[in-house]
């Protein structure tokens, strides 16, 4: 939990408490917000005016800036005392230039103690259904995930380099009934097909209020330069996960189609996540974070949201 001791009890009193700044304030962020702002004072950088009112509503101080005009950002050196960064990478290229100039910026002054990083599964890659904890080596194999592990090694390198505790949480699928997107009921409704039983992949969630609790977990309990996977104890095939929502909703189950069937009726984008199956281990989560799953799988939460 946060505590004013040394180094923080030499400062005046108003600096004594713990600041948190939240880099990519959008869904996950402010749930993140929600849990610690009784306790610590939460910055959020932000680079819409338009946010500036809503985030103040939360108890949050927002700070305009922009990760992709790094000269924005100098005013959020030596701001925090801890950083949650959840910003996602940009949309081209291989290399994640804003993570890139977030960590340039927080080491000209007083680094934080810690920075806890949102990633994703995909940097992974396809593990062919396997069980698989933080030891699998990474294999991503679309320019989405290669990203997200430069991303990783920036973070990891700015942890050894700067003496900064970081903490990578490797994030599935997300889902929620309060997060636009969050529930399978959209896609039900529009009988987007699935794969058929022999030719589907294994996937894997967590719902959003556990995910911002291992993100405030992880600021104070991680190890340094860790990795965590962030998921729950879901071991369901997709087309699987889809038939237990449509049964829950009391919807139609979706068509099931073959891989080359899919090939034709599918975007891209859907078709990528068909393509990767693993069961991902989550131990460390719950051993060393002590994450007790409120939806410990997502039986669980999709009753929550019928």
């Amino acid at each position: 939990m946060p505590s004013i001791q040394s180094p923080l009890g030499a400062l005046p009193s108003r600096f004594r408490r713990e600041r948190v700044l939240i880099v990519g304030c959008g869904d996950v962020g402010q749930r993140v917000a929600g849990l610690l702002r009784r306790n610590v004072r939460v910055v959020a950088l932000t680079s819409s005016t338009a946010r500036v009112s809503e985030l103040r509503a939360q108890g949050v101080v927002p700070l305009l800036g922009n990760l992709d005009n790094p000269d924005s950002l100098r005013r959020l050196a030596g701001i925090s005392t801890r950083v949650v960064h959840l910003a996602p990478p940009p949309a081209q290229g291989w290399q994640d230039l804003r993570t890139q100039a977030l960590l340039q910026v927080l080491r000209l002054r007083t680094s934080p103690a810690a920075c806890v990083y949102g990633s994703t599964s995909g940097v992974y890659g396809d593990c062919a259904g396997a069980w698989i904890d933080e030891t699998r080596t990474t294999n991503p194999d679309s320019p989405r995930a290669r990203r997200r592990q430069h991303a990783e090694d920036c973070v990891r390198f700015f942890g050894r380099s700067a003496g900064v505790r970081t903490h990578t949480l490797r994030i599935p699928g997300i889902y929620a009934p309060d997060r636009e997107g969050g529930t399978p009921r959209a896609r039900l409704l529009k009988r987007t097909p699935v794969l058929c039983a022999e030719e589907d992949v294994y996937t894997n969630h967590i719902h959003a209020d556990d995910l911002a609790r291992a993100c405030v977990l992880a600021m104070w309990r991680g190890r340094a330069q860790r990795v965590y996977n962030t998921n729950d104890d879901t071991a369901l095939k997709m087309g699987d996960y889809f038939d237990l929502a449509a049964d829950l909703y009391d919807l139609p189950r979706p068509p099931r189609v073959s891989r080359a069937g899919a090939t034709e009726q599918l975007p891209l984008m859907l078709l990528s996540f068909m393509g990767e199956s693993r069961r991902m281990v989550n131990r460390r989560l719950k051993q060393e974070l002590g994450l007790r799953l409120r939806y410990p799988t997502v039986r669980e939460g999709l009753v929550s949201l019928a």
